[in-house]
This record gives C-alpha cells, sequence and structure tokens, in this order.
C-alpha cells in the first residue's frame, strides 16, 4: 500500500519517527568536496543510529549550502547505504520540467525502489536573479497545481486521451513497485490546503516559518481528503536543532548558525563561519535582535534538553514526524549532534 512508504515505524522510545534534512553545510575553510564526504559519512551514520529518513534540500547560489542537485546527491547517499529512505526536501518544481523530474527520480527509484521519497516545493530556493537564471523557460510559482499535475501524470503513465503530452512517456519505470511517494512542502498555507486536498503527506518548514506552522497544520489538516495514498493526514516538521556535550557547546555551535542566516538575509551569503567569528563579531542591535530570534527557533542545549525541547514541539504541533536539521560550522560536530540525539531518543539502530 502506498501509505507504509510514507508511514514512518516508531522507533526507540519516542512514537514518532525521527529524520534528518540535509543541507551540505560548508563551513569557513572547509571545501565542497569534505562537506559531501561528511555528508555521506552522516547518511551510513543516521542508517545505523535508527533514522527513519534522510532529505536533501535544493538551494542555489549559496556558498554555505553544498545541496544544489538533490537527484544526484541522492543517488550517492542511496548508494552508501541500504535501509534507510533517502529524498528530496525538496525539488523547487518550478526550476524543473516536470518529465525531468519524473525521469530523475523514476531513476532513482529503479535504482532503490521502496527507499525513495519525492518531496516537492514552490519557492525558488535562493535569489531573484539566480532564479531567473534557474527558470527561463518561463515557470513561476503560480504554475505549481498544473506542474504538479503534469508531473503526477507522467509518473503514473496516466495523462488523458487527446492531452497534448499523452504520447510522452518518462523512463524509466517501475510498474511493479509503482512509483516514488509525493511529499508536498512549505511554509505557508498554500501547500498545505493544496497536499490536503489532493490527499498527500505534507511536510512543513518550522525552522525558519515558526509563527506559521500551527495555522498551516490546521489547515492542512481540515483540509484533507482521503486519497489512494492516505486515508488520513500525515504532517511533518523541519526543526532546527543543535546538540552538544553541554548546553555552552551546543549554544556556542548554534551561533554560527545564526551569523550564516544574518549574512543571507541581508544578501551577503558566505560559508557558515567559524564560532570564533561568531563570537567576535560586532552585532549591531537590530542584527543581535535577529540572532536572538534565530536561536530562540532552535532547540539547542546537551542530548537531554534538545530530546525536551523537541518532544515539546511535537506535541504542541502533534506532528506525525520530526525532521532535523542542523546548521553548524564542523561537519564532525554537526555529526555528533545527530548521534546525540539518537542516543537521547534511544533509536534502535539498524543490523
Amino acid at each position: 500500500m502506498a501509505e507504509d512508504n510514507i508511514r514512518g515505524v516508531a522507533r526507540g522510545t519516542s512514537d514518532v519517527p525521527l529524520s534528518i534534512l540535509e543541507l551540505a553545510t560548508v563551513g569557513s575553510g572547509v571545501t565542497a568536496t569534505e562537506t559531501l564526504r561528511a555528508s555521506t559519512e552522516l547518511a551510513g551514520r543516521a542508517e545505523k543510529l535508527g533514522y527513519h529518513r534522510i532529505w536533501v534540500a535544493e538551494h542555489h547560489g549559496m556558498p554555505s549550502v553544498a545541496t544544489s542537485s538533490p537527484a544526484v546527491l541522492i543517488a550517492h547517499l542511496a548508494a552508501a547505504t541500504t535501509t534507510i529512505r533517502l529524498g528530496s526536501g525538496g525539488v523547487m518544481l518550478p526550476n524543473h520540467a516536470p518529465l525531468i523530474v519524473a525521469e530523475q527520480f523514476g531513476t532513482l527509484h529503479a535504482l532503490h525502489p521502496g527507499r525513495i521519497d519525492l518531496g516537492l516545493g514552490r519557492a525558488p530556493g535562493t535569489d531573484p536573479a539566480t532564479a531567473r537564471a534557474l527558470r527561463r523557460h518561463g515557470l513561476d510559482a503560480d504554475d505549481f497545481p498544473e506542474q504538479l499535475a503534469e508531473l503526477t501524470a507522467f509518473l503514473d503513465d496516466a495523462f488523458p486521451a487527446g492531452h497534448p503530452l499523452e504520447r510522452v512517456v518518462a523512463t524509466p519505470r517501475s510498474p511493479e513497485t509503482g512509483r516514488p511517494p509525493i511529499w508536498l512542502l512549505g511554509s505557508s498555507g498554500f501547500s498545505a490546503q493544496l497536499a490536503g486536498l489532493l490527499g498527500l503527506p505534507f511536510a512543513f518548514a518550522h525552522h525558519f516559518s515558526a509563527a506559521n506552522t500551527i495555522p498551516a497544520l490546521d489547515l492542512y489538516r481540515s483540509s484533507f481528503q482521503p486519497s489512494a495514498v492516505l486515508d488520513r493526514p500525515y504532517a511533518m516538521i523541519g526543526v532546527s536543532a543543535v546538540a552538544a556535550e553541554t548546553p555552552e557547546q551546543a549554544l556556542r555551535m548554534a551561533r554560527s548558525g545564526g551569523l550564516s542566516m544574518l549574512r543571507l538575509r541581508r544578501g551577503a551569503p558566505q560559508p557558515v563561519p567559524t564560532p570564533e567569528d561568531a563570537e567576535t563579531y560586532p552585532y549591531s542591535p537590530v542584527e543581535k535582535d535577529f540572532l536572538d530570534d534565530y536561536l530562540s527557533k532552535v532547540v539547542h542545549g546537551d542530548a537531554a534538553q534538545v530530546r525536551t525541547g523537541l518532544e515539546e514541539l511535537r506535541k504542541r504541533t502533534e506532528a506525525d514526524e520530526l525532521m532535523i536539521t542542523t546548521l553548524v560550522h564542523s561537519p564532525t560536530a554537526r555529526i555528533r549532534s545527530y548521534e546525540l540525539i539518537a542516543q537521547a531518543y534511544e533509536l534502535r539502530r539498524s543490523p
């Protein structure tokens, strides 16, 4: 049943699955090659630790992020693992022709049946100039429902008779294993309502749109119509979390992510700064307010404190799954954070 590929199995002492959103964050002084090697190491560690899935984000033109090509990185991580689910968190559909996405994820699904998720968003994942370079074909976010319908028809080989694309076939296809589950991603009510009306699973970006989380999830659940995919709503939220041996260490690491986001918002993106750079940066009062607001949305502390914070958020949102993302400078510290959270939740290690 399609629903079996979406709903996770509760592991450890939590009654919801834990997953990872991988941004392949590039720290100052760290190369993209070193960063992507760490992403591969993280995938293997996450599988052994008991995380349910790893999704790869799509961002462009950001020196701090090495996930500009999700399908390529997903293929690499899937080849380096055996059981953990891999997917896009997400493919920004207006950046791509639906046929290309159907072919890419059809290939991934044929290579790794039962392990691939196709998460879709409608934002550009970049600045306006880069978005224009990506979208020379003229598509934009307003076309998202039409693009989604076209992509689904390609994946299912289900264009109606007489449709202009009726004779176009997306290959490869795997009729015996179906297609990858489609998720809708969002940070507002548009995708929440669309996911509900279509009976699809929904992932909300709480980590950068916390104020909209509850309204969006309420809209998703109230709009939900049972489908061939799901008989009831399934909502996942993305949340920023940083765990370390001590609360002081976690806060120090989280500040690096805060300065990175500050520079991005000011239109001057750079690799993620070191904790030392974040400590010595001369924040203006407005910048200090931004950093404080950013840190208030990051669940940080030692392992027990992070688990407590994540559980409070889960109960408040009634999320069916938590997807953790960790924005810090050091790849080693990032992997260690995921290890500590897994230990706090007593996730079951895979064989």
